[in-house]
């Protein structure tokens, strides 16, 4: 009885696992079909450092957004462009940070 009961599950699984690892591996192809590059860095940065500052304060409102710390990008990554001293963050995201089902994305 028990080897019956361990073949009905085990038979199944093992199909399942074998159907899945195929789909992942041909997404994976996909992936790397449609996106060979990444787009250059030029295109996702803000030529004016305060514009960034303050178009990641307008996010929040004032009373927020004045004391948070304010992150900037530049071409080494996300770096802090002022302190901030009450906990909260003020970032500009790119498309990248998008979820996978954004339109944006």
């Amino acid at each position: 009885m028990k080897r019956k009961t361990v073949k009905t599950i085990a038979l199944p699984s093992f199909v399942l696992a074998v159907a899945l690892s195929a789909l992942w591996s041909a997404q994976g192809r996909d992936a790397k079909v449609a996106y060979p590059n990444m787009a250059p860095l030029e295109q996702y940065l803000m030529a004016d450092r305060n514009a960034e500052i303050a178009l990641a304060r307008s996010a929040a409102s004032p009373a927020i957004s004045h004391g948070a710390k304010v992150l900037v990008l530049d071409r080494n990554g996300y770096e802090t462009a002022v302190e901030g001293k009450n906990g909260f963050v003020c970032v500009v995201e790119r498309a990248w940070m998008s979820g996978f089902d954004s339109t944006q994305f």
